[in-house]
């Protein structure tokens, strides 16, 4: 029985409105009809699909962002920050350098000529008030440290002559000070001690990184002296902090590409030229 109704043909026929005389007719069965039915869902699915592929019609459908392209948004912007921050500190150290150069003193972001003009401020211009014994006490420790002869003097101004420049780092010069070949200071090959020491009081104006140099950290000292200190593996400062004299400042390293080992590159300038270090410090 359910073989015969499978096997039904049904017959579809078109007639005349009017005289509804059979104007054409049309045998189907059902798998026909299923076939037909499938075939044009298939199509359309098919249309709409390409449609929606390959058309401006796509951008209507809402998309979900995936959580790693958000991801990779958010460390791109956080690149592009700290790119922008490394070009900042680029620019303030190109601009130090040109104004030590020039004989002016060092800007950057930090202030620092407030700090510069700090670094010159005599002991004399405090706004503390000390009693006679304070002022007394002061007056014998600036006597030991600068190496004054006459004790009962209240009071020793500091001068170019009686600077005490402390050596930087004890070892061995491997080479020396030549303006002729563009090498500003000397090159010291470091014995048992890898620790930098501040050459004078000051303030530190440079504490950056560069490809040919590495780790730089530059001092500001009175009477127009800028040391530089070179090739560092730590800075143990940063820039604004205030030094004393003999004070560990950097460990010394290889960093930079015009290196051939561990050493520190030391320079002095006065007056915003270079000098021999060798003329103020006896290695």
């Amino acid at each position: 029985m359910n073989d015969n109704k499978q096997k039904r043909k049904l017959r579809l026929s078109i007639l005349d409105d009017h005289s509804l005389e059979e104007v054409r007719a049309l045998r189907l069965s059902r798998p026909l009809i299923f076939s037909i039915v499938g075939g044009s869902i298939l199509i359309i699915g098919l249309l709409i699909f390409l449609l929606l592929a390959y058309t401006p019609l796509n951008s209507l459908i809402p998309q979900r962002t995936s959580s790693a392209l958000k991801n990779k948004v958010i460390k791109n912007s956080l690149l592009i920050d700290s790119l922008e921050t490394e070009i900042l500190q680029y620019d303030s150290y190109l601009n130090n350098v040109k104004n030590i150069l020039q004989g002016n003193p060092p800007s950057d972001t930090f202030e620092v000529n407030k700090i510069y003009q700090d670094t010159v401020t005599n002991i004399s211009k405090s706004e503390f008030n000390s009693s006679k014994l304070d002022s007394l006490i002061r007056a014998q420790l600036e006597e030991a440290e600068t190496g004054a002869i006459n004790p009962q003097s209240k009071q020793i101004k500091e001068s170019i002559k009686n600077i005490h420049f402390t050596m930087p780092l004890r070892g061995i010069v491997s080479n020396e000070f030549n303006p002729k070949k563009s090498h500003y200071g000397i090159d010291i090959v470091p014995g048992n001690d890898e620790t930098i020491s501040a050459t004078l009081s000051g303030t530190v104006i440079l504490a950056t990184w560069s490809v040919e140099t590495g780790y730089i950290i530059g001092i500001q000292h009175n009477f127009n002296f800028v040391s530089f200190y070179k090739h560092n593996s730590v800075l143990l400062k940063k820039v604004g902090d205030r030094v004393k004299s003999g004070e560990s400042i950097a460990i010394v390293g290889n960093s930079g590409e015009n290196t051939t080992g561990p050493h520190l590159h030391f320079e002095l300038w006065h007056n915003g030229t270079p000098v021999n270090p060798r003329d103020y410090i006896s290695f």
